[in-house]
């Protein structure tokens, strides 16, 4: 039986990207950003499109941190 290994590097999911998933869950939670119906984007109020541009932050930002993350093979 081996016992595990001490790492003692560093622990590749404490990376400081790691912050930047934060950013796509606290934006959405503060409604003074998108409680508004003006401005229209091609007659869209400015909630409907605003919450679809909230979910492109969203994939960039775990895009962002995955490829920033990943072990190298």
């Amino acid at each position: 039986m081996t016992t595990p290994r001490a790492d003692r590097g560093r622990n590749p999911d404490r990376s400081p990207l790691n912050w930047l998933l934060l950013v796509p869950i606290v934006i959405p939670l503060i409604p003074p950003l998108f409680n508004a119906d003006e401005p229209r984007l091609f007659g869209i109020p400015m909630f409907y499109w605003l919450q679809l541009a909230f979910i492109i932050l969203s994939v960039a930002a775990t895009t962002v941190v995955y490829l920033g993350t990943r072990r190298s093979r």
